[in-house]
């Protein structure tokens, strides 16, 4: 009798989902969305391909399902990042066309970059030369120039959020971390990869929200142009260590242009207020692609080179998800691919 009403409960449960899928089907056919493959599934979101009928292209559908989301998620960051998504117009950052709910999920209907994101594109192919470094570099501070002249912080900038189209030109996507924020706002929200992090987010002081996209923006170009972290952050405490005492490696062995790391220096400031800004980015010769002859150059290295017993700092591998993260929020703008199975962490170059 028990295994009876076992059964009897299992088959009901089943059929309750069957119910929950078909109408989730039925509504996806109303609206004019024929789905496709899946993208990428976390622990309370998925992303599906889809093509709009209405929109006569393919697009992508982000589903977050309330039933499994943590509350602070849903009252603060997901309408957050709606409210901000909904008023932004560029063409180097993530579309968002609609947004509808359903049942128990909310449904956003996005811009498909069908290029996947920039971090497994360097992994695939390497290192970018920096030509085409630096037309992607440009794409990226557009971007960001744009979301700063509105107010708007990202505080989530890394290879991951960073979006490829067909012609490999950038879209800015995942702004569930980003914000309103005044010119002397001061936040207290710790969120991001530790990774991309500036030092004063680290530490866990109050900051402004501008130099600290300014600073992940120096190191996506350090993985841009060597193909690697530019601080092992395997260890918090040695990786703040590392980021105050300006200790960035530039390889002898994968040699770039003296213009192009005293941006990255720029960039990789510890120091707020000397930090490069996205103004300043604009006027430096490597953005603007004016690159002395090798005969002038003088060699950089980072600046804890001027202390000789220092050692060269180890670069840190170029990984799809980081083991350190700042607070557990890290994982609201997480999706599992695919491709994390397939792409591992390239290893650490030798610091020749």
């Amino acid at each position: 009798m028990g295994s009876f009403v076992t059964e009897t409960s299992y088959k009901t449960q089943q059929q309750q989902q069957r119910l929950i899928v078909t109408s989730e089907e039925f509504e996806f056919q109303r609206r004019g969305f024929k789905l496709g493959s899946l993208l990428g599934e976390g622990s309370y979101a998925k992303v599906k391909t889809a093509f709009s009928e209405r929109l006569n292209r393919k697009i992508a559908i982000k589903i977050v399902n309330r039933r499994k989301a943590p509350i602070d998620f849903q009252q603060r960051f997901l309408p957050r990042e709606l409210s901000i998504l909904q008023n932004l117009d560029h063409p180097h950052i993530i579309k968002l066309y609609e947004i509808f709910n359903h049942g128990h999920k909310v449904y956003m209907i996005l811009e498909l970059a069908g290029h996947g994101d920039l971090l497994d594109y360097i992994k695939l192919f390497g290192r970018l030369p920096e030509d085409r470094a630096r037309k992607m570099f440009q794409q990226l501070v557009s971007a960001i120039e744009y979301l700063h002249n509105l107010k708007i912080v990202h505080r989530d900038l890394k290879c991951e959020n960073i979006l490829l189209d067909s012609k490999n030109d950038i879209k800015v996507s995942d702004f569930g971390f980003s914000r309103l924020m005044l010119e002397k706002d001061l936040s207290s929200t710790f969120c991001g990869s530790a990774s991309y992090a500036a030092p004063e987010v680290l530490k866990g002081t109050p900051y402004i929200g501008p130099p600290y996209d300014c600073w992940s923006l120096g190191v996506v170009l350090y993985i841009m142009v060597y193909g690697t972290m530019p601080f092992d952050d395997s260890n918090v405490r040695k990786l703040i260590r590392d980021q105050l005492e300006k200790r960035i490696h530039f390889s002898r062995r994968k040699a770039i242009t003296d213009e192009c790391k005293q941006l990255i220096l720029l960039l990789l400031e510890p120091n707020v207020k000397q930090r490069g800004t996205v103004e300043q980015i604009w006027q430096t010769d490597w953005i603007n692609n004016i690159i002395q002859p090798i005969s002038a150059r003088t060699s950089i290295t980072y600046e804890g080179e001027l202390n000789k017993r220092m050692t060269p700092p180890k670069p840190g591998k170029l990984m799809k998800e980081n083991s350190v993260g700042i607070t557990y929020l890290a994982e609201y703008a997480t999706l599992k691919r695919s491709t994390d199975i397939i792409m591992a962490g390239i290893p650490p170059y030798s610091s020749e």
